[in-house]
């Protein structure tokens, strides 16, 4: 897996999935105009930008722990606080946020319960999270890697990750401590207007199917490209599920 890419390789490989996204989970996780909030996780901003239009700039701080990506929030929205630094280790204070959020992070944390108890340490309200459905075939991604295991029985895949199946965000959730704990599922669609538009972005090296994709040699790169371009005829829409949870943090 690699995230040390460019904010804008980044932006369209999963940014077209997940700036959509970040509107219906801000709405799932409550946060009112008053609200101070964080964004864990942030890449370079999809939920950072729905977050400053909901309560403005001066009210959002962001955490990443890739720097190109902290620099590219400070650079896209000026007024948002933003630190360089993993879910696991948040360099905030207690009680510090009404609302903690991270989409499309708890799957990469390297400790996801302690890291939702690190967000529920900086939460005076509410922490919420979602993650991509890869075990139901419902994530953005879950075509590619279906094909891919046709072809490489080894390929990876994502579908063993925490929260990408239906109730493990609620798991995950209850051991970090959290009370009353929601779920449901969100759901997005993309036009691609061309198979190019589709494809190229996996070939920028982002994520764990970005860097499958770097490593794989030129034939069977080829034998892949071309899989999709025999099935998949433009334009198409792309259907994205994501698990969501939202939980209270114990008074």
């Amino acid at each position: 897996m690699s995230f040390a890419v460019s904010p804008d390789a980044y932006d369209r490989f999963m940014g077209r999935y997940s700036v959509p996204l970040a509107v219906q989970f801000v709405d799932f996780a409550g946060v009112g105009r008053a609200d101070r909030v964080l964004d864990v996780g942030s890449g370079p901003g999809a939920l950072t930008g729905e977050l400053v239009r909901r309560v403005g700039a001066a009210q959002v701080v962001a955490v990443d722990p890739a720097v190109a990506f902290v620099k590219a929030i400070r650079q896209r929205h000026g007024g948002v606080e933003a630190h360089c630094a993993t879910a696991e280790e948040l360099p905030v204070g207690d009680d510090s946020f009404d609302v903690v959020l991270a989409q499309l992070v708890v799957h990469f944390m390297t400790d996801p319960v302690g890291g939702l108890r690190e967000m529920a340490r900086a939460s005076t309200h509410v922490v919420a999270a979602c993650v991509w459905d890869y075990d139901e075939g419902g994530s953005p991604l879950s075509h590619f890697w279906s094909v891919a295991c046709e072809l490489d029985p080894d390929a990876p895949g994502e579908q063993t990750r925490a929260g990408t199946r239906r109730g493990h965000l609620t798991t995950l959730f209850n051991e970090a401590g959290l009370d009353d704990v929601e779920e449901t599922s969100l759901r997005v669609e993309v036009t691609h207007d061309s198979f190019d538009d589709w494809w190229e972005p996996f070939e920028l090296g982002v994520g764990p199917a970005g860097a499958y994709v770097a490593v794989l040699s030129a034939d069977h790169r080829d034998r892949l490209r071309q899989r999709f371009r025999n099935v998949m005829s433009p334009p198409f829409i792309v259907t994205g599920v994501a698990w969501a949870a939202r939980g209270r943090v114990k008074p």
